[in-house]
């Protein structure tokens, strides 16, 4: 689904995409595959052993013994948990992105891009499994934020209650590049995109909403993106692509309230 709706984007967006895509060149783009690779090799050490470790369970009586290795057994079993979250995470946010380079690359050398197909995993094997629940939630957890994190998102939110669009752009915007892969980077690129729908760049509002749903496409933010993405492809007259990306949400979000407004939006597009 996500190339679908890439290849919507190349459809809808015609000559002003490839405009865009004139400003950067194949060794910017080799450029970013070489840094995602540094951050690949920064995984693999973290992954290896310094030989340091040691596990001090001598002296005492057999009570104490017992007692020492499991509470030894609960410090590794959650530094395990928290470093398979954190490489899971990697694996992720990697897959994606390379997904989007190859997506990028073909565009940049004249290519067919319908002609790409599953991004593999990056490092091989299978995708890492995570838990989705049925009905999107919205996300509650803020134990993974930066230092300032959730401040600024409040405050780039609170500009745009308050219809300051292009402040909240601005400021979405600049979340994303300081706080790059955090959990709360969909939502932001989600809240960018209705600012820049308020400012009436409606354009630059779809690949706002194509970045949230690339980001997260299965997360809590997901169905409000897809139905948001198809909306502005109508905007954008591109009724086709638009019909297409509406009847996604239904399909991949069964659930969502947002099921609704995707089929009165169709409706209104006259969708078949």
């Amino acid at each position: 689904m996500r190339f679908v709706v890439m290849m919507v984007l190349g459809l809808a967006f015609g000559p002003v995409a490839a405009q865009a895509q004139d400003a950067q060149t194949l060794a910017d783009v080799r450029q970013e595959l070489t840094v995602l690779n540094v951050e690949v090799q920064k995984l693999r050490r973290e992954l290896s052993t310094t030989g340091g470790a040691s596990i001090n369970i001598t002296g005492g009586s057999v009570l104490d013994r017992v007692n020492a290795m499991e509470s030894e057994l609960q410090r590794l079993t959650s530094k395990t948990e928290e470093l398979e979250n954190r490489v899971n995470q990697v694996v992720a946010d990697g897959t994606n992105r390379i997904g989007d380079l190859e997506f990028r690359l073909v565009e940049l050398e004249g290519g067919d891009v319908g002609s790409l197909g599953q991004t593999s995993t990056l490092g091989g094997g299978a995708a890492p499994v995570t838990n989705v629940p049925t009905e999107p939630v919205a996300p509650t957890n803020t134990a993974e934020l930066a230092v300032g994190e959730a401040d600024d998102f409040e405050r780039a939110k609170a500009a745009l209650a308050t219809s300051d669009f292009r402040t909240a752009a601005d400021q979405f915007a600049a979340f994303n590049q300081t706080y790059p892969g955090g959990p709360l980077g969909p939502e932001a690129d989600l809240r960018r995109g209705d600012a820049l729908t308020g400012l009436g760049d409606v354009r630059e509002a779809a690949r706002a909403y194509l970045a949230s749903f690339s980001a997260d496409p299965e997360g809590p933010t997901a169905p409000e993106a897809l139905y948001q993405l198809g909306s502005s492809l109508g905007a954008l007259e591109q009724y086709q692509e638009a019909c297409v990306t509406l009847g996604e949400v239904a399909t991949r979000f069964p659930l969502s309230p947002f099921v609704a407004q995707a089929a009165t939006e169709r409706a209104a597009l006259n969708c078949q």
